[in-house]
């Protein structure tokens, strides 16, 4: 029995010719470094030319929060990322 309303492969295959991915659209800031575009270049924090946020601030409070999380684990007594890195040296 042959089904009343196939669809040949060309058609379908024509159809299925847009759903190809694209690449990634990058732009080039003024200070050379590629982002994508509509976004916020996330390693200056600059976007069209203005600061957007303050990534030495980002930064420094990252690295306030991970010393913070690392003396509550030794007081808990738990191990430290830095006491396993010790144990596998």
């Amino acid at each position: 029995m042959v089904v009343r309303m196939r669809v040949n492969r060309s058609k379908t295959r024509k159809r299925r010719s847009h759903h190809g991915l694209s690449t990634a659209r990058t732009t080039v800031d003024q200070s050379g470094a590629v982002h994508l575009r509509h976004r916020a270049n996330p390693e200056t924090g600059m976007y069209r030319g203005k600061v957007v946020f303050d990534v030495v601030a980002i930064k420094k409070r990252e690295q306030r929060r991970a010393k913070r999380k690392e003396q509550e684990l030794r007081q808990s007594g738990q191990a430290t990322e830095s006491d396993k890195e010790a144990a596998k040296a």
